[in-house]
């Protein structure tokens, strides 16, 4: 495992810290790392929920390293398992994802905030997809920006590089919160906690109908739901968890949740 990569565990949720001086950026063996990381989150039952963030207060992530590159890093080189990063591409991951955006967010930095559930960000944090200038493509941002914010807007990021400030990211509606820098891990951690209390298989079933139906129609995806062809939806129908919260909301009272 990387030693550029800080993990802490508190109950059930994981925090992810990318620790690559000065810029945070990612060459493949950190990708291979943050894989690895991100695929035991996934298949571990007792973690819950992640939180992404980066190392000191001026980056989150600058996305792939050119200096590794031009060292020999090759650009569609192995990654590792979940592609870029751990999180573009990696399979089945059913639970919630936190991005906590501490600085410079750009590149392949702003795909994996894009690759995670909810994006918190310092009111110092910026955003920008510069690939153009390197002669490359953003090819993540450039299949899921689009369909997150307004398409002209994503084609301005893609095609201009512009960098955008905290609050017109927040306009668009990709950074859910602004929040001082001093506040930014504080309210992930909240966020973090409120999440981890909740009921881990809807959870697992609305991140796998919210994936699988972005490329269905909506009949397609309901039929799939109400037949319990999802493979989330027919566990969570055949749980103990399911008859749980019907039995606390009858009985007035907060549900356990077990995850089975």
């Amino acid at each position: 495992m990387s030693d550029q990569i800080r993990t802490r565990y508190d109950d059930g949720v994981l925090e992810v810290v990318i620790d690559r001086p000065k810029a945070n950026a990612i060459d493949l063996a950190t990708s291979r790392a943050l894989g690895l990381i991100f695929q035991d989150f996934r298949d571990d039952p007792t973690l819950r929920v992640a939180i992404v963030s980066g190392a000191g207060e001026k980056f989150f992530c600058a996305g792939w390293d050119l200096k590794a590159a031009a060292s020999g890093d090759a650009v569609d080189g192995d990654y590792g398992v979940g592609g870029f990063g751990g999180l573009q591409e990696l399979r089945d991951l059913n639970k919630p994802v936190i991005s906590a955006v501490n600085g410079i967010c750009c590149g392949g930095g702003l795909e994996i905030a894009l690759s995670t559930d909810l994006i918190l960000a310092a009111e110092h944090a910026t955003f920008a997809l510069p690939e153009i200038r390197s002669g490359t493509v953003a090819d993540a941002a450039s299949i899921k920006l689009p369909k997150r914010i307004p398409y002209h807007i994503a084609m301005d990021m893609l095609l201009t590089g512009r960098w955008l400030d905290v609050h017109e990211a927040h306009r668009w509606g990709f950074v859910n919160e602004v929040l001082p820098a001093e506040r930014l891990m504080e309210r992930a951690w909240e966020l973090a906690r409120l999440l981890e209390s909740g009921p881990p298989l809807v959870y697992a079933a609305i991140k796998e109908i919210v994936r699988e139906a972005e490329g269905s129609t909506f009949q397609t995806a309901m039929n799939k739901i109400t037949k319990r062809q999802f493979a989330t939806v027919d566990r969570l129908y055949s749980s103990e968890d399911q008859l749980e919260g019907a039995r606390a909301f009858a009985e007035k009272r907060s549900p356990i949740w077990k995850g089975k």
